[in-house]
């Protein structure tokens, strides 16, 4: 139980955000804004850096973490967000296993972390989202990255997903 919203956490931030690996394991407690609602993504070798918008439901699943989980987990100082089921700092392990977890319910899918964001990207084209507002959303810096989005088959992993995570 003890994981439960940590989990919860780093799901949502794949999952509605569409984040990268490397940038969940790079928040810190500094980059979560609960007051506003809202999250601060640092600049990246590909990526630009942005804040993004955090659905209400993130906000209660982050303070309930931050107030009583994280402080659990923790076994040594750290300002980092994610603390991994050993006491410190996530490293990405724990990401990558937990998608894992879910692989089961995709036997004939590639799912990962990047493949996650893959669908959430291309799934905000397909919804007919402006290019330069999804290319801002995923930290592109230019917009052909984005636009190569447009031509994945990326979009069924999403509506898989959504349909058998247990965030709904």
């Amino acid at each position: 139980l003890l994981l439960k919203n940590k989990n919860l956490v780093v799901l949502s931030l794949l999952i509605y955000q569409g984040l990268k690996t490397g940038e969940i394991t790079g928040l810190s407690l500094k980059d979560i804004d609960l007051e506003q609602g809202t999250i601060y993504i640092k600049q990246g070798r590909k990526t630009n850096a942005r804040t993004l918008k955090l659905q209400a439901k993130q906000v209660f699943w982050l303070m309930n973490y931050l107030t009583n989980d994280r402080s659990k987990l923790l076994k040594s100082t750290s300002d980092n967000l994610v603390i991994s089921n050993r006491g410190t700092a996530e490293t990405g392990e724990g990401v990558s296993y937990l998608i894992a977890t879910f692989k089961c319910l995709f036997p004939n899918r590639k799912l990962n972390p990047l493949t996650v964001r893959q669908s959430v990207i291309t799934n905000l084209l397909k919804q007919g989202k402006d290019l330069r507002l999804v290319q801002v959303f995923a930290g592109h810096k230019y917009p052909s990255t984005t636009e190569r989005y447009k031509q994945t088959q990326v979009e069924e992993l999403k509506n898989e997903v959504m349909k058998y995570h247990p965030m709904q």
